[in-house]
C-alpha cells in the first residue's frame, strides 16, 4: 500500500471556547489533488493552516511521512519547504522585484547557489507566464499576476505538497481564470495539491478527491464524480444545490 505523505489524525482546533475543527481524519497520497469545499466558517482555511503549522492544533496529530513535526523552528522550516503554501492575499515582498521574490526562499532556506536560485526562478516564472515581468515590483502587477508569482515562488522550493488557501478569492472575476488555468496545468504535472476553494466547477473538474466540510467536521470525502452528482449526506446536497445553482 502506498505511503501517505501527510496524515491527519483526530485533529481538533479551538479558539477559546469556539471549536473550529473536530476530529478531522484524512490522508494525502502522492499525486492527489484534493479540493476542500464548504461554507465560510466551516474550518477549511484553519485546517490548511494547521497542516502548514501556521496554527497549532489543540488535539490530534499532523504526520509527515509517518512522523510528527515537532515545535522546533528548524524542523518547521524544513517541513514548510516541502509542504508549501499559496495564500489568498499573495504575501509577496513589496520591496523586492518578481525575480527576487522567487529567489529569496531558495537562497535563505535551501541555501542553494545564486545561479541555481536564478535558474529555478526563471523556469517557474515561465511556467506561470510571468517571465516577462521579472524586474517588476508587486505594486505594478494585477491581482492575477501577483498570485501567479506567488505560485512560482512556492514552486521554486520544489515542494512535495502545495497547499492553496482560496487562491482566487481576492481576485477580480476576470482574473480568476488565469490563476485556475495555471493550477490546472500544475495538476497535470502530478504535483500533490490540497486546495481550499469556492470554485465548484474547478473542484469538480480538477480534483482527484473532494472533501466537503461543515461546522468543523469532514462530512463527505469522495471522488468528484460521486460527490458532485450523487452526494450521500443531506448537508452536502444542500450546499451543492445552492452553489451549482448560483
Amino acid at each position: 500500500m502506498e505511503e501517505s505523505i501527510i496524515q491527519i489524525v483526530e485533529l481538533g482546533k479551538s479558539f477559546g471556547g469556539h471549536e473550529v475543527l473536530r476530529k478531522i481524519d484524512f490522508s494525502v497520497k502522492k499525486g492527489e489533488v484534493i479540493c476542500i469545499v464548504g461554507s465560510s466558517g466551516s474550518g477549511k482555511s484553519t485546517l490548511l493552516r494547521c497542516i502548514n503549522r501556521l496554527e497549532h492544533q489543540t488535539a490530534g496529530k499532523v504526520l509527515y511521512h509517518g512522523k510528527e513535526v515537532r515545535d522546533v523552528q528548524r524542523e518547521i522550516n524544513a517541513y514548510r519547504s516541502k509542504v508549501g503554501m499559496v495564500f489568498q492575499s499573495f504575501n509577496l515582498f513589496n520591496n523586492m522585484s518578481v525575480l527576487k521574490n522567487c529567489m529569496a526562499g531558495t537562497r535563505k532556506v535551501l541555501h542553494i547557489s545564486k545561479e541555481e536560485a536564478y535558474d529555478r526562478a526563471i523556469a517557474h516564472l515561465k511556467e506561470v507566464g510571468m517571465a516577462p515581468y521579472i524586474n517588476a515590483y508587486p505594486a505594478h502587477l494585477s491581482g492575477g499576476q501577483k498570485q501567479r508569482v506567488a505560485i512560482a515562488r512556492a514552486l521554486c522550493m520544489n515542494p512535495e505538497v502545495l497547499l492553496f488557501d482560496e487562491p482566487t478569492s481576492a481576485l477580480d472575476p476576470e482574473m480568476v481564470g488565469e490563476v485556475l488555468n495555471v493550477m490546472k496545468e500544475l495538476a497535470k504535472t502530478g504535483l500533490t495539491m490540497i486546495i481550499v476553494t469556492h470554485e465548484m466547477g474547478f473542484a469538480r473538474d480538477v480534483s482527484t478527491r473532494t472533501i466537503f466540510m461543515d461546522k468543523g467536521y469532514i462530512v463527505e470525502d469522495d471522488v468528484p464524480e460521486t460527490l458532485f452528482t450523487n452526494p450521500k449526506n443531506p448537508r452536502t446536497k444542500e450546499f451543492l444545490s445552492r452553489f451549482m445553482a448560483g
